[in-house]
């Protein structure tokens, strides 16, 4: 178990320590976990009353943030969120590294260009004229097809499926059970039923991409599905084919999105977002989770909702759904003063 003085812990993280430095810490926690060996942190207000009984050793607060306890130390800074992320990092025990070289009962094409520092783990298969890159590392039971592509420092995890001709940039990590390339979903309505239509495109994933377990990206009809660099995507999430996903976009778990809509670079899609096909969802626009979009996402617009529209109109919708039991009650109370009153007027019910 790793541990370390709360001023070593100071030091390393560029903080400002209030208290006993020579505490000694042996990893993170939330401040309702923790234990007196470890550290937490406050990022956000509402927490705010768990200081009052937390066992933490040290907590991780912002520089303005008054703390009434006397007995907490303090790790002050300006972003507790990213310092506890340093402090996480702090702990982590480096893994063993893997020697390079390819697993006795990996099976490599002849034809495969596998890089002579990268790893190739157990039961791996590597097709014709793949292409696995420097430092890359293909954990367990990967498949690789034929001539596709795997960038330098890439870790693919087990079960990971790559379909021909796919490409996968520098630096991506690919959870377990990913799979690209497969078919997009076409078919044609024929005499004899559905008729597939051809898929004859590819996936090309750039640098920097994180893929979570069972994401799944189906290869292009004719050109590619593209996923740029920097996109990070959570687990079970799909994307069909000729889906162009821009430059650090997040897409969060459930989300699918259908064919040859464009998302622009930075947005974020809210867990089990459905965006419907070929859609423009803007640069930097947010899409609340649970979403269905059925229309283009201007840049820079939040939308929410089913369907989806811009968000401060969504709200008002759901503020006057809010008010329709009390129409709907106001209006039966009129009808009856009004059967009432016409009663009173016409007691015979005889026509004016």
């Amino acid at each position: 178990m790793t541990s370390i003085t709360l001023a070593e812990l100071a030091k390393s993280l560029g903080v400002r320590l209030e208290g006993d430095g020579a505490l000694t810490v042996t990893g993170p926690a939330s401040l309702r976990e923790a234990g007196p060996t470890e550290v937490s942190f406050l990022a956000q207000p509402r927490y705010a009353s768990q200081l009052e009984t937390t066992r933490a050793a040290a907590v991780v607060v912002a520089e303005d943030f008054e703390v009434e306890r006397k007995d907490l130390v303090l790790l002050r800074c300006s972003d507790p969120n990213a310092a506890f992320t340093a402090v996480i990092r702090a702990f982590i025990d480096e893994a063993p590294a893997i020697p390079a070289g390819v697993h006795p009962s990996a099976v490599v094409d002849p034809s495969a260009e596998v890089d002579a520092s990268a790893v190739i783990g157990p039961l791996c298969c590597i097709a014709a004229e793949a292409s696995i890159g420097r430092g890359a590392h293909l954990v367990s039971g990967v498949h690789i097809g034929a001539r596709a592509k795997v960038g330098a420092g890439s870790v693919l995890h087990p079960g990971v499926v790559l379909y021909e001709s796919v490409s996968v940039g520098a630096d991506c990590i690919l959870h377990a059970g990913a799979v690209l390339g497969s078919d997009g979903y076409g078919f044609e309505p024929g005499a004899a039923g559905w008729t597939k239509v051809p898929q004859c495109g590819t996936v090309i994933v750039e640098d920097r991409v994180e893929l979570g377990a069972n994401v799944t990206i189906d290869r292009a009809r004719f050109g590619a599905t593209h996923i740029c660099s920097g996109v990070k995507v959570d687990n079970l999430v799909h994307i069909a084919h000729n889906v162009v996903v821009g430059e650090n976009a997040l897409l969060v778990a459930q989300v699918g999105v259908s064919g040859s809509t464009h998302i622009g670079p930075w947005a974020i899609l809210g867990g089990k977002v459905g965006i419907a096909g070929h859609l423009d969802i803007g640069q930097g626009a947010r899409v609340g989770g649970g979403s269905d979009v059925f229309t283009d996402v201007p840049a820079g617009v939040d939308f929410l909702g089913s369907p989806a529209r811009a968000r401060m109109e969504t709200l008002r919708a759901q503020a006057g759904s809010r008010r329709i039991p009390k129409v709907i009650r106001d209006l039966r109370d009129m009808a009856e003063r009004l059967e009432a009153l016409e009663q009173r007027t016409n007691p015979t019910g005889a026509d004016a």
